[in-house]
């Protein structure tokens, strides 16, 4: 079969989140043609995989791309997330990367998208379905978006052993359940289950089996490490919660300032409101960044029957073993395997290399206000040297032990940008930034409002010395 040939300025391989935002900031900022190469369907990456019933963590203000709004920009009325700015479902988020793909960068006609096509390397790619090879002559730069694909649970692979018989599901089969029922001996639904995992996925999925009706005593959690927690109250972006946000930004620089340890300084992030546990009893060993609401954390804590004996090993019918010891269970028991890994652990490397761009976490956890200010550098400024001081990679808290070096690299990066003023305004104007128009729309009347900027302002020096000394070990 032959190989057609065509050119491009940017070669884009990935249409998740990542790809979606750098191109669309790459489109607003210059005059480039852009060709976007992506395995699936559809745009959205990962989400077009994911369970039903997943939500975003964070408000839908500002996750996305710069140009187009997700959500409707309301308070959610209901459910555990009542009174908290929207959080957009799953299929609301694929819906909205639709639009992104069709109302925003297809009819620029400097956009050329692929989908169902594998990159094979060096500019070629190929069709999933004909088997048809393009090569493409590449002007500018070859952007890797998916340094950051996640697993999901639907195209997971379990790392255990799993007899025959065992009833095990990924979360997405949940909300459909029912279908199955005539597979089933009996035709009965199942009413014990085992949920395999400590992440949010696990999280979600215990949520939404107790709000469907599922009885918290039925259900076994399979915790390996227990995790702090984000409160969701804190990344509000809206100005009624100014002081739950900014407030609580400068309560916890505050404690990056005074901590004398990584616990202590956990447990003061914890005493000011920024972070949640959901067993007060432990100490937690993980964070990975979830967030979640006061009223979501209530509900977890009905779940009682959470064993932490490590990772599951072997599923039988009447038990599981896991690393440190084995649990009964009983018949007809469901297990959901919640155990893909959000995020790869993999080591950082520069964003800019030459012909090659690969954007990474520029703010932890924003992915999507990263690459647009990625794609923002790139189109601004010519030294490679400075583009990746301006974009230097923060590190993913894979274990808990990285947090001080995570929150030191998101402050030496705010510190970096401050000082460029068009690259400042860039960022206050972006919709990505989620708390810049706040801090810049804060009342100069209101004498709380100052105190909260004035202590962030003051108390920025001594954070960042004490993260470096917690983030050295010291």
């Amino acid at each position: 079969m032959s190989t057609s040939h065509v050119e491009t300025d940017y070669l884009i391989i990935g249409s998740g989140a990542v790809g979606l935002a750098f191109a669309d900031t790459l489109l607003a900022e210059t005059d480039a043609h852009i060709t976007i190469v992506d395995r699936h369907g559809k745009p959205g990456g990962h989400w077009n995989d994911a369970y039903p019933f997943v939500t975003l963590h964070q408000p839908s203000a500002f996750y996305g791309v710069n140009s187009l709004e997700l959500g409707s920009g309301l308070k959610d009325q209901v459910g555990l997330n009542q009174g908290l700015q929207e959080l957009a479902s799953g299929p609301e988020v694929s819906g909205y990367f639709e639009r992104v793909m069709n109302q925003r960068l297809l009819p620029s006609g400097r956009v050329r998208y692929r989908p169902l096509c594998n990159h094979l390397g060096d500019g070629l790619f190929e069709s999933l379905l004909s088997g048809a090879r393009t090569q493409v002559t590449v002007r500018r730069k070859l952007v890797d978006a998916t340094f950051y694909s996640p697993e999901v649970p639907a195209t997971h692979t379990p790392r255990f052993a799993v007899d025959p018989g065992v009833r095990l599901v990924p979360p997405n089969a949940l909300p459909g359940w029912w279908h199955h029922l005539h597979q089933l001996p009996g035709g009965r639904p199942p009413r014990h289950f085992v949920v395999l995992g400590a992440g949010k996925t696990a999280m979600d999925a215990c949520l939404w089996l107790v709000q469907s009706g599922a009885d918290a005593d039925a259900i076994q959690w399979v915790v390996p490490r227990d995790s702090w927690l984000v409160d969701r109250v804190s990344t509000q972006n809206g100005p009624e919660f100014f002081f739950d946000a900014i407030g609580g930004q400068a309560d916890q620089i505050d404690a990056f300032a005074s901590a004398t340890s990584l616990e202590d300084l956990f447990l003061r992030l914890e005493a000011c409101g920024a972070m949640l546990r959901i067993d007060r009893e432990r100490l937690p060993q993980m964070f990975h960044f979830a967030t979640v609401s006061k009223d979501e954390v209530a509900v977890l804590r009905r779940i009682r029957q959470v064993i932490r004996l490590g990772r599951v090993q072997v599923l039988h019918q009447d038990g599981m073993v896991l690393q440190q010891g084995r649990v009964p269970v009983v018949p007809d028991t469901l297990f959901i395997d919640c155990t893909a890994s959000a995020v790869r652990e993999r080591p950082m490397q520069p964003v800019f290399q030459g012909k090659l761009v690969v954007p990474q976490l520029l703010r932890a956890p924003l992915i999507s206000f990263s690459a647009a200010l990625t794609a923002y550098v790139e189109a601004h400024y010519d030294d490679e040297g400075h583009k990746n001081r301006l974009c230097t990679p923060v590190p993913f808290t894979h274990r808990l032990a990285a947090y001080p070096r995570t929150m030191l690299a998101n402050m030496v990066n705010q510190l970096q940008w401050g000082q460029d003023k068009a690259l400042r305004d860039w960022i206050r104007a972006s919709r990505l930034d989620g708390f810049g128009k706040l801090v810049a729309g804060a009342d100069k009347s209101d004498a709380g409002q100052m105190a909260v900027l004035a202590r962030l302002k003051e108390r920025a020096p001594a954070a960042v010395a004490n993260l470096s000394r917690l983030a050295a070990g010291d």
